[in-house]
């Protein structure tokens, strides 16, 4: 079978299941519409946990500096104290 160039045939084609009167509300029905709220909610937690990781993270350097520098003045007192 040979095929040529301007094969008719529709394979390969993407055609449109609904005329274009009746496919107004195809991107808005309830599906689509919990779809978006589903992803809204999944991205609203991903930040949420972002966020939460990045001040438990400033909170872990602050503690470490805060550490460093008591032992910093405690080391200094020592030797002030000898």
């Amino acid at each position: 079978m040979s095929v040529n160039s301007n094969d008719t045939s529709g394979q390969g084609m993407i055609v449109n299941p609904k005329p274009k009167a009746d496919n107004q509300d195809w991107d808005g029905d309830e599906a689509d519409r919990a779809d978006r709220l589903r992803f809204e909610e999944e991205q609203a937690m991903i930040r949420e946990q972002s966020e939460a990781r990045a001040a438990a993270k400033a909170l872990a350097e602050r503690n470490l500096a805060e550490r460093n520098l008591a032992e910093r003045n405690a080391s200094e007192a020592a030797k002030n104290a000898e």
